[in-house]
């Protein structure tokens, strides 16, 4: 990917995406709604195509009126992305009548272009545009490049459309469509041959195989086998996941596999592998996670350090990959759930469902799976992490959004969730934010948290909740070191936003105005619509001296909360227990950026 200090003209490899409206579709409902359709062109945006470009890696290059101009690390996180979003367009429009209904259509090509001054174009650009243009409104066009890369790593079907003549491009190109429905074998587990294989457990299950020494040095045997066991343990440590003990997978060590067999063979939904490779005085470790139903790859990252620290490398890699497959595995398990027919849901399924809906950070997201939690709840009573998740939802919406009743709801339900999952670390510390904001038991939450990580030290969501509940305690430090080790753990999480955001009062808080500004911009690239960092940056802008700029993050905060005021603001910040002065001055701040009084 290019850096800021790249030449003036350089020429990359690069993984683009055009993503462009209908524009036909476009032209006409401008015309007969130019400002309505304008307000729902930039909520798509802010609320699910660009969440979803940063949960896929990608970067936004530009925006091109109705269309946007999107780079990738990765072909199988660009084609990911772009059915995610097109099926939550499909949500977005159903029940709108033709007229109101905005589609888009993309394309994806894997070609040279020409970087300048952060911009790029050229002949790879080219190619997406034209891709983009011979998408059916609501579809999904990739070259022929793309589709090599992809075809084995992802569930999605391709219909194949052959050579096409496009405008100013002098060879034909081959398209692929993906198509609209998911291939069978993404909605339907194949059955295992009679006999052959297990039966899934009723949680999501992994094994993690011997990685491979391709060192050609046998001393980093030892190497690789230590660092799976530790990996092995770290997994172990997050309680809804069924790990395969290490002398499972070891009996496959030196023996060439196929992941599906042993999938079927140890009765898993996941398999882990990896290699580990030694250059000269350095390690480096490669690691992907495989989903068995598709043979996709859900994950993969490299891991590189000094052979001299050897040890605290083979630390560093175990912590970290436990932390970053959490999610992925959690994005997989949501996805796998959406499939399940609604008459075949149970409390497990429906818990799934609410977490994706949770994770769209939206109020109506967070109000549909409260809904779906309490129908989780009426099946199992006792289902301890929809109990607590109910109270999270509640955090999401805050307090100005829900009733005295919905509080008093979730502090309840957060008590009952202690208790029935006092051994489930994600139940503990979901629990323990609903006591801390509704009830203001900080102390309480902060023991509670402390459980959670001792039984899953690798949880980044432990650490984000460690860092809020300390920052309400007004120990600022404290709450930053746990923020920071919440992004170390989980680097591209898809609630990262809530990490940036912890940052970003903690800073702010501390005097650190620089620092928090640099958080709000990055939690608001996460979350564009969180009233929270718009706050906060409006503040630490202030106090930079950059008042034009405080007063346009203010005017866009009014516009997602008419009629906030200082008085509201003064409320939300004095259940915390910041100096009086630090709250004076915020207060200050907030009027010089154009918040009214009353």
């Amino acid at each position: 990917m290019p850096s800021h200090s790249a030449p003036a003209h350089q020429i990359e490899r690069q993984l683009v995406a055009i993503l462009a409206t209908d524009v036909a579709g476009y032209s006409r409902m401008v015309g007969a709604d130019e400002e309505g359709t304008h307000a729902q062109l930039r909520a798509c945006r802010q609320e699910l195509i660009e969440p979803c470009i940063a949960a896929h890696q990608g970067v936004v290059v530009k925006t091109t009126g109705d269309g946007m101009l999107v780079r990738f690390a990765s072909p199988v996180e660009a084609t990911r992305c772009a059915v995610e979003i097109q099926q939550g367009m499909t949500e977005r429009n159903a029940g709108l009548p033709d007229n109101k209904r905005l589609q888009f259509r993309i394309g994806i090509n894997l070609g040279d272009v020409i970087v300048e001054d952060g911009d790029i174009f050229g002949n790879g650009v080219n190619v997406a545009a034209r891709l983009e243009a011979l998408a059916e409104p609501g579809g999904i066009c990739i070259s022929r490049s793309v589709r090599d890369q992809v075809r084995d790593r992802v569930s999605f079907a391709f219909e194949d459309l052959g050579e096409q003549q496009v405008k100013n491009i002098a060879r034909s190109l081959h398209v692929y469509r993906v198509c609209k429905n998911p291939s069978a074998q993404s909605v339907v587990e194949p059955p295992p041959p009679a006999g052959s294989a297990l039966v899934l457990p009723d949680k999501p299950s992994i094994a993690v195989l011997p990685f491979t020494n391709m060192s050609g040095d046998p001393e980093q045997e030892y190497f690789a086998d230590g660092m799976v066991e530790e990996i092995i343990t770290a997994l172990s440590q997050i309680r809804w996941l069924f790990v395969i003990a290490r002398n499972s997978t070891f009996t496959y060590k030196g023996r060439a596999v196929d992941v599906k067999q042993v999938g079927r063979e140890l009765g898993v939904r996941y398999v882990l592998e990896g290699s580990v490779r030694k250059s000269r005085d350095r390690v480096r470790i490669g690691a992907q996670l495989i989903d068995i139903s598709s043979g996709a790859h859900i994950w993969s990252d490299r891991f590189e350090g000094a052979l001299d620290q050897i040890f605290e490398l083979q630390d560093q890699v175990a912590s970290g990959v436990a932390g970053v497959i959490e999610p992925h595995l959690r994005r997989s398990e949501i996805e796998r759930a959406n499939r399940k027919p609604t008459q075949s849901l149970d409390a497990h399924d429906l818990y799934l469902r609410a977490l994706g809906q949770f994770h769209q950070h939206t109020p109506d997201g967070a109000r549909a799976a409260i809904d779906q939690l309490r129908h989780a709840l009426a099946i199992d009573p006792t289902y301890a992490p929809a109990a607590a998740l109910i109270g999270e939802c509640c955090v999401t919406l805050g307090r100005g959004s829900i009733t005295d009743a919905e509080a008093e709801e979730s502090v309840r339900l957060a008590r009952q969730a202690i208790q029935w999952g006092k051994n489930d670390p994600e139940a503990l510390w979901m629990a323990a934010i609903s006591l801390s904001i509704f009830a203001d038991e900080h102390t309480l939450a902060a023991g509670i948290i402390e459980r959670a990580l001792a039984l899953n030290p690798n949880s980044a969501h432990a650490w984000n909740a460690k860092g809020y509940v300390a920052y309400y305690q007004n120990q600022l430090s404290s709450a930053i070191e746990a923020l920071k080790r919440a992004i170390r753990l989980s680097p591209l999480d898809p609630l990262g936003g809530y990490f940036s955001n912890g940052l970003t009062l903690a800073t702010l808080a501390a005097g650190q105005y620089a620092e928090a500004l640099g958080w709000a911009d990055r939690a608001l690239h996460e979350f564009p619509s969180s009233v929270f960092a718009l706050r906060s940056k409006a503040i630490a802008l202030i106090q930079l001296g950059c008042t034009e700029e405080a007063r346009t993050s203010v005017k866009r905060l009014l516009e997602l909360r008419p009629g906030l005021t200082i008085g509201e603001c003064r409320a939300a910040l004095t259940i915390r227990r910041l100096p009086s002065e630090v709250i004076a001055l915020q207060l200050d701040s907030l009027r010089k950026a154009g918040m009214p009084e009353a």
